[in-house]
C-alpha cells in the first residue's frame, strides 16, 4: 500500500479517508438513473439512442437532463443498434449482353466439373459492405470457388472463376451458370466452356 500511495502521489491517511468516505448523493442518483436507462435499452431492443431514452425517462416522470443521459450511456458502453439501409445490388434493367440460358433448369448432372453455379451476396461489416461470390459444382454440391471484395463488379466474379480454374480447370464443354445481374461478366470463361446466365 505504501508503494501504491507513493506512485499515486497521495498520503496513506488520505487514501484510507477516501475509501471510508460515503458515496455522494450525485453518484447514487447516477446509479439509479443508469438502472432505468438499461431497462429502457432492453425494452426498446437496443434501438433507442440518447434522445429517445431521455424522452422515455421524461415520460415516466424521471427528472434528468439529455446530456446527463448521454454521458451515462457513453460511460456504460450503451449503444443503439442501427438498422442498415437495404441496398439493391441486382440491376436487371441494363443494356449489357445477356448470355443464353443453356442450363434451362436441368440440375441433374452426371459428372463433376461439368456445371458450376454461382451467386453473389453481401455481408454487413463494421468497415462497410463486403461482397462474396461463390461457385458450386452442381454434381458434387460443394463449393469449388469463391472470392471476396469491398466492390461488387466483374472483377469479383472473375476472381472466383480464376481461383477455381487455377486449381482444376473446367471440363471441355462445361458451363458456368450465374444469377443474372449487371455485374456478371458475359462471354467465355475457360477453354471449351460457356458462361450461362439464369433468367
Amino acid at each position: 500500500m505504501r508503494t501504491l500511495c507513493r506512485l499515486l502521489g497521495v498520503s496513506r491517511s488520505g487514501y484510507y479517508a477516501w475509501g471510508a468516505r460515503p458515496e455522494s448523493e450525485r453518484v447514487g442518483e447516477d446509479r439509479a438513473l443508469l438502472t432505468r436507462i438499461e431497462a429502457i435499452h432492453r425494452e426498446s431492443r437496443e434501438a433507442y439512442g440518447a434522445v429517445k431514452t431521455w424522452r422515455s425517462l421524461r415520460a415516466q416522470g424521471v427528472p434528468c437532463g439529455r446530456h446527463r443521459v448521454a454521458r451515462l450511456r457513453r460511460q456504460a458502453g450503451i449503444e443503439a443498434k442501427r438498422k442498415r439501409r437495404f441496398r439493391v445490388t441486382t440491376q436487371s434493367r441494363h443494356s449489357l449482353p445477356v448470355a443464353p440460358n443453356v442450363l434451362d433448369r436441368r440440375f441433374a448432372v452426371a459428372q463433376p466439373n461439368r456445371v458450376w453455379v454461382g451467386d453473389i451476396t453481401f455481408i454487413p461489416t463494421r468497415a462497410g459492405w463486403l461482397y462474396l461470390a461463390v461457385l458450386l459444382d452442381l454434381y458434387a454440391r460443394r463449393i469449388v470457388g469463391w472470392a471476396m471484395s469491398p466492390y461488387i463488379d466483374r472483377e469479383l466474379v472473375t476472381q472466383a472463376l480464376s481461383w477455381r480454374c487455377s486449381e482444376e480447370g473446367p471440363s471441355p464443354g462445361s458451363s458456368t451458370t450465374l444469377t443474372r445481374g449487371a455485374n456478371t461478366p458475359p462471354g467465355r470463361i475457360g477453354s471449351g466452356s460457356s458462361s450461362t446466365v439464369l433468367s
